[in-house]
C-alpha cells in the first residue's frame, strides 16, 4: 500500500469536521444530564484536541503537526473550563491525541469525515 502525499486542506477539513462533531455530542451529552458526564468530558477533549491543532499552522507539514503533538502530550495539564472531572478530561486529551498521532505518521484516516467514527 503506497502512503499518499500529504494534503494539509484535507487535514484542516477533518479537523474542523471532528471540533463541530464533538461540539454536538456535548451538547447530546448535556441534555443526558448527570450519567452522560464521561461522553461530555470525551467530546469536550476531542473538541480541545482539533481547536488547538486548528489555531496554529502546524497542520501545513506532517513533521509540523508530529512536533505540535508531541509538545501537547508533553504539557502536564490543558486550562479548559466547563468539564465535569478535569483528570477525566486530561486522560481524554491525551487519548485523542495519541490517536491522531497514529494518523498523522501513517497519513491515514483524514478522508473519514463522517460524524460517527
Amino acid at each position: 500500500m503506497e502512503a499518499s502525499t500529504w494534503d494539509p486542506a484535507k487535514v484542516r477539513h477533518w479537523l474542523e469536521r471532528r471540533a463541530a462533531a464533538a461540539r454536538l455530542d456535548q451538547a447530546a451529552a448535556d441534555r443526558r444530564g448527570y450519567p452522560a458526564q464521561d461522553d461530555h468530558d470525551l467530546a469536550a477533549a476531542e473538541e480541545y484536541v482539533c481547536r488547538t491543532l486548528l489555531s496554529d499552522a502546524a497542520a501545513d507539514a506532517q513533521a509540523s503537526l508530529a512536533a505540535r503533538i508531541k509538545a501537547l502530550l508533553a504539557q502536564d495539564d490543558y486550562p479548559v473550563t466547563g468539564v465535569n472531572d478535569d483528570v477525566r478530561f486530561e486522560r481524554h486529551v491525551r487519548a485523542q491525541l495519541r490517536r491522531v498521532a497514529k494518523m498523522v505518521k501513517a497519513n491515514q484516516g483524514f478522508e473519514r469525515t463522517a460524524r460517527y467514527q
